[in-house]
């Protein structure tokens, strides 16, 4: 009995480290989902594979979300060229046409897409927050999740690790 006590405790810590880590290693695949852009062409989340994708939820009332897009326009130019997308999704309760007079007035150079129906933030965890960005890597996995603005620093340090 002395013996089987050690080899227990053993186990199990063996088998809570291995949960652990793979809760750790194993990122989710990003949802498949189909957006609509401000022109009405449609595209598919699974066709931007190969490339790390910023899903970034967003609304022309959300007053971080507008501070932040200058941000994210720089960054986007930075990297652009070497594998790197965004998708802003506006909000199901912005009006497309305020949508729309944003993108153009602010010359949003990425894809914004219309959630009209929430469709887009129900597959991705029922997003509620804004803003909410998901970092899909080039395997279609999120790589990372966040709720409120985007760290830049960290962004940037993850696209020069995922693009190299």
């Amino acid at each position: 009995m002395k013996l089987a006590k050690p080899l227990l405790i053993t186990a199990a810590v063996v088998v809570l480290a291995a949960a652990l880590a793979f809760a750790l290693l194993h990122k989710p695949l990003a949802p498949a989902v189909t957006f609509t852009n401000l022109q009405g062409e449609t595209f598919e989340l699974d066709d931007l594979r190969g490339q790390v994708v910023l899903v970034n939820f967003w609304a022309t009332s959300c007053r971080a979300c507008v501070e932040e897009m200058p941000d994210m326009i720089e960054v986007y130019r930075d990297y652009q060229g070497r594998g790197f997308e965004i998708v802003a999704v506006a909000m199901g309760y912005d009006p497309p046409n305020r949508v729309l007079d944003f993108a153009q007035t602010r010359q949003l150079p990425f894809p914004v897409a219309l959630d009209v129906n929430g469709d887009h933030a129900r597959a991705f965890g029922n997003v509620r927050a804004t803003p909410t960005s998901f970092i899909v890597g080039r395997n279609g996995r999120v790589l990372q999740h966040r709720v409120g603005v985007i760290d830049f620093v960290g962004l940037r340090a993850l696209l020069d690790r995922e693009l190299s």
